[in-house]
């Protein structure tokens, strides 16, 4: 019985990181790879994130499912280990060029990874 606990539990959490809610169609604008020099963010339509920043000799970065939206922020985590991204400006163009302020940063869309 211990054996097969053993082999279930990394199966189970493997097949919750895999998962993810699509973005819904309101919020299609937030797709794509946004960055700026310090900060960057992927997500995908199938609801991933992947983020990273660079503080000084610190980097922080998360690969998890996108959990919900409320209003223009959202949460991505799984279970109870989750971050909310907080939005204050949601996606929009200015003289062409797709941006967007979260937690602060302002990013750009386009780019590499």
């Amino acid at each position: 019985m211990r054996a097969l606990r053993a082999v279930t539990f990394p199966l189970a959490l493997l097949f919750l990181a895999g998962c993810g809610t699509p973005i819904p169609p309101e919020k299609a604008s937030y797709i794509g790879h946004w960055q700026n020099q310090s900060m960057s963010l992927l997500i995908t339509a199938e609801g991933r994130v992947e983020y990273r920043k660079v503080r000084g000799s610190t980097t922080t970065s998360l690969k998890a499912p996108i959990k919900r939206f409320t209003g223009d922020n959202f949460e991505a985590g799984l279970g109870p280990l989750a971050t909310t991204f907080v939005v204050s400006q949601p996606p929009h163009q200015e003289r062409g060029v797709w941006r967007m302020v979260v937690d602060g940063e302002v990013l750009t869309r386009g780019g590499e990874w």
